[in-house]
C-alpha cells in the first residue's frame, strides 16, 4: 500500500462502532468481521443481553481480536466518551430530529470532522440501534447526526451488522477519496467532546429551570430542540467554555460596581 493512501487510512483508527443493546451474540461477532475488512477496530458495547458468547467468537471469523478488545458500557453517554462527533444510523426521519442525510454524506462529513479538528485523540462514533427496534429517541438525542442507508422503500429492513459493514465501507472510501477532499488550510480547530456537550447540556437545563425558562414539571420539547439546534454548529471546545461561562454568570451574577 502506498504512503499516501497508508496515511489516510490511520484516520480509521479515529472510528468508533456503538452497539446499543444487541439482542444476538452472533450479531456481535459479524459486526467484528464486517468492522475488520474495512479497517476499523474499536468497538463498544452497551448492555449487550449476551456477551461474551461463544457464537459471537465463531461468527468472527478472524476477527475475535476486536471482540476480545470490545468494552461493555452501562449506557450510551459512557460509550461516547471521547467522540466529538456521533452519528446515529436510522431508517427513518423521526419528529425533532437531527439532521438526517445518506451515509455517504454522514462519511464524508465525518472525514472533514478529522481532517479540521486540532485534537488527534478525538473519536468519531458509529451507532447503531437494537435489531428489532433501532434507536430511541433518548439515544438519537445523544448523536449529533442522522444517517440512513437508503435501501428500497418496498423492504427496507437492514441486518445490524449489515448497517455496520456499509457504514465502515462509506468510511473507508470518504478516506480514500482524493478528488472530493477539501483544502484545510490555517488554524486547527479542536471540537468540544460529546462528554463536554453533555455537560454543557445539563448545566443549560439547570440554568433554564432557575431562571424559569423551563418547568421541569412540563418540559414539553424545548431541550430536544435546543440540542438540535446546538448539534448543528457542531460545536467546539472554547465555545462550549464560553457558553457555560454565560450559563454560570446568569445563575451567579456579578454584583454591579460602584
Amino acid at each position: 500500500m502506498c504512503n499516501s493512501m497508508t496515511s489516510k487510512l490511520h484516520l480509521l483508527s479515529r472510528f468508533r462502532v456503538v452497539l446499543c443493546q444487541p439482542s444476538h451474540p452472533g450479531n456481535i461477532g459479524s459486526t467484528a468481521r464486517a468492522m475488520k475488512v474495512m479497517g476499523l477496530h474499536d468497538l463498544k458495547l452497551v448492555n449487550p443481553e449476551k456477551f461474551p458468547d461463544n457464537e459471537a467468537n465463531a461468527l468472527a471469523c478472524g476477527a475475535v481480536d476486536i471482540l476480545e478488545n470490545a468494552q461493555v458500557c452501562s449506557t450510551l453517554e459512557e460509550a461516547l466518551t471521547g467522540c466529538t462527533l456521533a452519528i446515529g444510523l436510522s431508517a427513518r426521519k423521526r419528529q425533532l430530529s437531527h439532521r438526517l442525510v445518506s451515509v455517504r454524506e454522514a462519511a464524508t462529513e465525518a472525514r472533514e470532522l478529522l481532517l479540521q479538528s486540532a485534537d488527534e485523540d478525538s473519536k468519531i462514533a458509529l451507532v447503531f440501534g437494537t435489531e428489532m427496534s433501532g434507536l430511541s429517541n433518548a439515544e438519537l438525542d445523544r448523536c449529533q447526526l442522522l444517517a440512513m442507508i437508503p435501501t428500497d422503500p418496498g423492504y427496507w429492513s437492514l441486518n445490524l451488522a449489515a448497517a455496520v459493514q456499509v457504514m465502515c465501507y462509506e468510511v473507508r472510501m470518504a478516506l480514500l477519496d482524493e478528488q472530493q477532499a477539501l483544502p484545510h488550510a490555517g488554524l486547527k480547530a479542536t471540537p468540544a467532546t460529546n462528554d463536554e456537550v453533555e455537560m454543557f447540556y445539563r448545566h443549560l437545563e439547570q440554568t433554564l429551570t432557575e431562571i424559569g425558562f423551563l418547568n421541569p414539571h412540563s418540559p414539553r420539547r424545548l431541550m430536544q430542540r435546543l440540542r438540535r439546534m446546538y448539534a448543528r454548529t457542531a460545536l467546539e471546545k472554547e465555545e462550549v467554555n464560553i457558553l457555560r461561562g454565560i450559563l454560570t454568570l446568569t445563575q451567579h451574577p456579578r454584583p454591579p460596581e460602584e
